[in-house]
């Protein structure tokens, strides 16, 4: 019996450090903004807006990409889309006025909406279904590292030249990496010349193996009453992921989850910069500290979800949108010290992190694999509206209130994002309610 080659955790370690790359273009913005208001004289309003046109332009192309990755595959359309985001995000040094650069931070976001459908894609391609969750959880978690590291390169890029450096410099490895994919990374495990038949055949075959796994080993039926677990036939068009109300009811509720992950991305440095008034390698590491929370998070989060609650996405999306709201709230009295609010923005990032993945994995149980670029497509455009609105309303709450009206802004959205996921039906084969 052949050895099956396993090289899709190779495929999987490529994708987490180019996705790692990929969000670091979005992060590097955030901590680099305090440094532009200044050079171009903006409010916080206008600060905002420069940060919804990444997510505005994002969003937008999310189900054009859905198609155009169905169409032309996940390799071309990713390649695509990191070279695009790299070239756009290395113009932003150069951009002479605030016109300029926002047409380049537009740049960015188009150039990445491929990229998201298509990482998507190949993880739906690449891993049988009782890995998904935890394939699914190692991606995001490189969505987390990007900005994870990004502060303090950022912090000592500016140190040692300016703020424009900060964007030349995250151009480079973007563009390398791209081509890496493009020699490494095939559509399919049978298109692969680095996969044997045997890792194929797993793949291909492991729905059949997964549903004796989990009818054997999985036995909340109080569980499966809560999130109202359902044996349901998968979406099989566009038309019917367009018609299907539990995929809409997980895409708002992405809404708001990326909405709070593009506030922390890109208003938390400011907040600690002029609130706090920490020092630049302070900012650095409190700035860091939530998404080393969702770096775990997202790990034990897809994790749990295949592991623990057999497939079932749903439980994991509950707990982040109700401890999300509580942490939020307990930001309304965050201490002074940086090493308590960075504890503090730490378990955010945690409890964040423990359905962020959940999102994208749904659709996996919802859809069927040709079907699901699109099915992603619609959630990722919620998710990503949520980026685009949030940091918009931020910057125009702080105009006319304070900090604390953010904090209180988000938690409620959080109880929100709770109710609507309530809503959607749990996609399981074998329900045992």
């Amino acid at each position: 019996m052949q050895k099956k080659t396993n090289y899709r955790w190779i495929v999987m370690a490529i994708l987490f450090i180019l996705y790692t790359v990929a969000n670091a273009d979005r992060a590097n913005l955030g901590f680099a903004l305090p440094y532009i208001r200044q050079e171009f004289n903006m409010t916080n309003t206008e600060a905002g807006a420069i940060i919804s046109f990444f997510f505005f332009a994002y969003a937008f192309f999310q189900i054009p990409s859905g198609f155009l990755v169905k169409k032309f595959g996940n390799k071309i359309m990713f390649c695509l889309g990191m070279a695009v985001t790299s070239i756009c995000t290395g113009l932003m040094a150069i951009a002479p006025n605030a016109l300029a650069f926002k047409l380049c931070r537009l740049g960015v976001g188009i150039g990445e909406a491929p990229v998201a459908i298509s990482s998507s894609g190949t993880i739906n391609n690449w891993f049988p279904p009782k890995e998904k969750g935890t394939a699914t959880g190692i991606f995001l978690a490189g969505s987390k590292m990007g900005p994870l590291v990004v502060p303090f390169i950022c912090a000592w890029i500016i140190q040692m030249w300016s703020w424009h450096m900060i964007f030349v410099g995250f151009m480079i490895p973007g563009l390398m990496l791209a081509v890496v994919w493009y020699f490494l990374v095939a559509n399919r495990p049978r298109e692969s010349r680095f996969c044997n038949d045997a890792e194929a055949d797993y793949v291909e075959q492991g729905e059949a193996v997964v549903k004796e796994e989990i009818k054997s080993s999985y036995n909340m039926k109080w569980l499966d009453k809560i999130v109202r677990a359902k044996k349901v036939v998968p979406l099989s068009s566009a038309k019917e992921v367009f018609r299907c109300k539990d995929m809409w009811a997980i895409a708002i509720g992405y809404f708001f989850v990326v909405g709070l992950s593009s506030v922390f991305m890109s208003w938390l440095p400011s907040y600690l910069v002029n609130v706090k008034h920490f020092a630049i390698m302070k900012t650095a590491f409190v700035a860091a500290a939530p998404f080393a929370g969702t770096v775990v998070g997202n790990f034990f989060g897809g994790w749990a979800s295949d592991h623990i609650f057999g497939k079932r996405r749903k439980p994991m999306m509950m707990i982040t949108a109700l401890s999300t709201s509580v942490f939020m709230y307990a930001m309304l009295s965050a201490p002074e010290s940086p090493v308590l609010l960075g504890l503090l923005l730490f378990g955010a990032g945690v409890f964040l992190a423990f359905g962020y993945s959940m999102y994208m994995a749904y659709g996996m149980g919802r859809a069927d694999h040709n079907t699901y670029p699109v099915a992603f497509s619609l959630v990722n455009t919620g998710g990503q509206i949520g980026g685009a609105i949030m940091p918009l309303v931020v910057g125009v709450i702080l105009d006319n209130f304070s900090w604390d009206a953010v904090w209180l802004t988000i938690a409620i959205g959080s109880l929100i994002c709770f109710a609507v996921v309530c809503t959607a039906v749990e996609p399981v084969d074998d329900p045992l309610v």
